[in-house]
């Protein structure tokens, strides 16, 4: 067995994400397939020779009824069965952007709440509030508990590209991701303090930019960490002080690869 994690980007027509994503990974000592979807619905590839489910940022189907709902009815509906083992095997899911929407279509985030036996969609990302596309950097707190942001930075600084980026829930699942410690990341000021817009790019309920499921090993975010990999991604690198090759969103990736080698392949 390699002593590599594998991991599947998933892609589709009109994800454009793919490539950073998957370089993200291989530069944090992992191996990328990029796949279609098509090749996992025709068992061309199987899930299950991989660690790791990547579902990056893009435009999956031009967005057609609205942001990544086709993709997530395909996952859901013809390879729910895979992606349940999948998961049940301890194995690391990660949606970035369009990614996100498409976990929590699809069911798979935030996940069954408490007493609950089936999956349900449970939240949504929606449109912006400010009413169109939201192409910035955003400042972020993240929370250490998954196994995705564990011995992140206090305060991180990613570009959000999104029109439906407004996530949003009801009182009972707010309540059970708070209890939980499921919200990964929270929108904020660059002085840490609460966001108004456009520190809150879209207008997220509680400032949520990213949560979990309750293990803390599927991560879904709608900023894109894989374009703040390197130093010099950052838009002002260049009158800031070089504190390293890597920039805020390496450690994400790192973390994943981590996992995966303690976990499996040790």
């Amino acid at each position: 067995m390699s002593k590599k994690p594998k991991v599947i980007v998933l892609r589709s027509a009109g994800t454009n994400c793919d490539k950073e994503t998957a370089y993200a990974f291989e530069a944090s000592g992992a191996m990328v397939d990029r796949v279609h979807i098509n090749k996992l619905l025709h068992k061309e590839v199987d899930l299950h020779d991989y660690h790791i489910l990547a579902i990056p940022g893009g435009f999956t189907y031009g967005d057609d009824i609205e942001s990544g709902r086709i993709l997530a009815n395909e996952l859901r509906l013809f390879l729910g069965e895979a992606i349940d083992k999948f998961i049940a095997d301890g194995k690391l899911v990660i949606g970035i952007c369009n990614g996100f929407q498409i976990l929590v279509k699809a069911h798979i985030l935030p996940g069954k709440l408490d007493g609950e036996k089936t999956s349900r969609q449970s939240a949504t990302l929606t449109n912006n509030d400010s009413g169109k596309f939201e192409d910035r950097w955003a400042h972020l707190k993240a929370d250490g508990k998954s196994a995705w942001t564990k011995g992140l930075a206090e305060q991180l600084y990613f570009p959000v590209a999104h029109a439906e980026g407004k996530f949003i829930t009801d009182e009972k699942t707010l309540g059970a991701l708070k209890d939980n410690g499921q919200i990964a990341f929270r929108y904020c000021a660059p002085s840490g303090e609460l966001p108004v817009y456009p520190e809150n790019p879209n207008g997220s309920l509680d400032h949520i930019a990213g949560i979990t499921d309750k293990t803390g090993r599927i991560l879904g975010l709608m900023p894109h960490p894989e374009r703040h990999f390197l130093f010099q991604h950052h838009p002002r690198w260049s009158r800031m002080i070089n504190m390293g090759e890597l920039g805020d969103g390496a450690k994400i990736f790192q973390n994943g690869v981590e996992y995966i080698k303690e976990k499996f392949l040790s």
